[in-house]
């Protein structure tokens, strides 16, 4: 609050002072004053994801357009996707070096940077997307994840929520954990070292290039959403083994990055606006997502998809290889550590409740029941 303050003073006294800073299209600012409410900003935003992607790439479109409404068409954001300014796993460091004012994206893509941005996103095990945004909203995480990017100069919005994901498209059956090892797969995030646990060999591709690497059998499997995206991608037609669940996403919480010099040049108005924009956004993915992959799955069981559940013994393999690797981490790093605990003491509590409420509500269901 003390920080919005001082912005909004500042954006007033440039005012009286009759000095406008005014964003360019690269997102740069002429001169070093704080942009004025009511005058113009010209952002670009990169995003990490294909426009056939639609509902995930939508939500940049979308967070520009009622941040313009907001602002009377003062704060203009145009939407790129991946690739177009640049490659979908480069946003970070597009708008860590102000490339871009703003990128949308997902933080375990970015592991190799620090291994806590995973958490942003979600891991393994973790939390699902209704308890990932209160841990976010409420539990204290933004504040959270909003330190460790502090060391990128970048500052995060929720951008979005696919819930659960499936576990992908596999060329051949795994009937058993001895069934992973030597394959390759696309994965990214923990989930893609916890299969280099299992024996599978983990590679991180963008949205774009996987179905012709799934084609030309680059890779054996495969994950990328839920059946609504993976329809649209086609990799139905080359892998008809369509596994779940996602154990290495229950939740896949997406983030607006906005460069923090660029944040801070906005007066306070056009810096509210950005952030209904953004909540609107993400409460909205979620809500999408849960109204089409129903009829999606069914067209891709129409299709001849096969479901398959993983194997007891892998999923239990794959638990505790990620418990061994969340304790190594929290072990070598005091900053994971602390991210770690609290991560997960919030999921605990949130756990205790969604088992007594949801849980044994949906085991009850309609749909279970007869007639």
């Amino acid at each position: 609050m003390e920080r919005r303050r001082f912005i909004q003073k500042a954006a007033l006294g440039t005012a009286a002072a009759g000095l406008v800073g005014c964003a360019s299209d690269s997102g740069e600012a002429e001169g070093s004053a704080p942009a004025v409410a009511g005058r113009r900003v010209r952002w670009r935003l990169a995003s990490s994801f294909p426009r056939s992607s639609d509902i995930i790439y939508r939500a940049a479109e979308t967070l520009a357009e009622r941040v313009a409404a907001l602002t009377d068409g003062q704060f203009e954001i145009r939407a790129y996707p991946a690739g177009e300014i640049v490659p979908g796993l480069n946003v970070l460091d597009a708008v860590q070096n102000r490339t871009v004012a703003m990128g949308h994206t997902a933080g375990y893509y970015y592991v190799g940077k620090n291994p806590a941005l995973a958490f942003e996103t979600g891991v393994p095990f973790g939390l699902t997307a209704r308890q990932h945004n209160a841990w976010l909203l409420y539990g204290g995480g933004l504040d959270k994840t909003r330190s460790l990017l502090a060391d990128f100069g970048v500052v995060n919005l929720p951008g979005g929520n696919t819930g659960t994901q499936m576990g992908g498209w596999w060329r051949r059956e795994v009937n058993a954990l001895a069934d992973l090892r030597g394959l390759k797969m696309r994965i990214p995030g923990l989930g893609a070292r916890v299969m280099d646990r299992l024996g599978v060999t983990a590679l991180t591709l963008p949205g774009g290039e996987i179905y012709q690497a799934l084609e030309r059998s680059t890779i054996d499997a495969t994950e990328w959403i839920g059946p609504y995206d993976d329809e649209k991608l086609g990799f139905y037609k080359v892998a008809t083994n369509y596994y779940y669940p996602g154990w290495w996403e229950p939740s896949a919480m997406l983030s607006f990055y906005v460069n923090q010099s660029e944040w801070d040049r906005l007066p306070a108005t056009y810096q509210q606006a950005l952030e209904a924009a953004a909540h609107e956004v993400n409460e909205r993915m979620m809500a999408e997502y849960d109204a089409q992959n129903p009829a999606a799955l069914q067209r891709l069981l129409d299709a001849g998809v096969q479901l398959r559940p993983f194997p007891g013994d892998v999923m239990q393999a794959a638990y505790a290889a990620s418990q061994d690797l969340f304790a190594e981490a929290a072990a070598e790093d005091a900053a994971y550590r602390d991210l770690y605990d609290h991560y997960r003491n919030f999921q605990r509590d949130a756990d205790r409740w969604f088992g007594l409420a949801e849980q044994t509500y949906a085991s009850f269901s309609p749909s279970n029941q007869p007639g």
